[in-house]
C-alpha cells in the first residue's frame, strides 16, 4: 500500500529518495482520484522492489502542491534523484505507469 506523505516529509521521502518514486497528489471528494487510486496501489505491487510509490492529500498538504504547480489532480508525478521527470495529469492506466516507469529506470 502506497504511504501517505506530508508537506514535512515530502523532502526525505521524495527528493532524498534513492529510487524512482511516484508521488499520486490526490484529494478524497476527488472522483477521478478514485479511479486512479487503485491502480496507483496495483502499479506500486509489481513495481515495488523499483519504484516507491507515495500518496499526498492536497487538501491537507498545500505546500508542496503549490511548489510543483498542481492545478488539477489527480496529478501523477515520478520523481528521480529529487528532481521531477514526468508528470501525468488525470485518469491514466497501469500500462501508461509501466510505460513512463520503465523510460525513467
Amino acid at each position: 500500500m502506497a504511504a501517505n506523505i506530508t508537506d514535512e516529509t515530502f523532502q526525505q521521502e521524495v527528493l532524498q529518495s534513492e529510487k524512482l518514486t511516484l508521488v499520486d497528489f490526490w484529494a478524497e471528494w476527488c472522483q477521478p482520484c478514485k479511479i486512479v487510486g487503485p491502480i496507483v496501489e496495483e502499479f506500486g505491487e509489481e513495481y515495488g522492489d523499483k519504484v516507491k510509490v507515495v500518496k499526498m492529500d492536497v487538501d491537507a498538504n498545500t505546500q508542496t502542491p503549490a511548489k510543483f504547480d498542481i492545478l488539477s489532480i489527480p496529478t501523477l508525478i515520478f520523481f528521480k534523484n529529487g528532481q521531477p521527470e514526468k508528470t501525468m495529469v488525470g485518469v491514466h492506466s497501469k500500462e501508461q505507469l509501466k510505460k513512463a516507469a520503465d523510460e525513467l529506470l
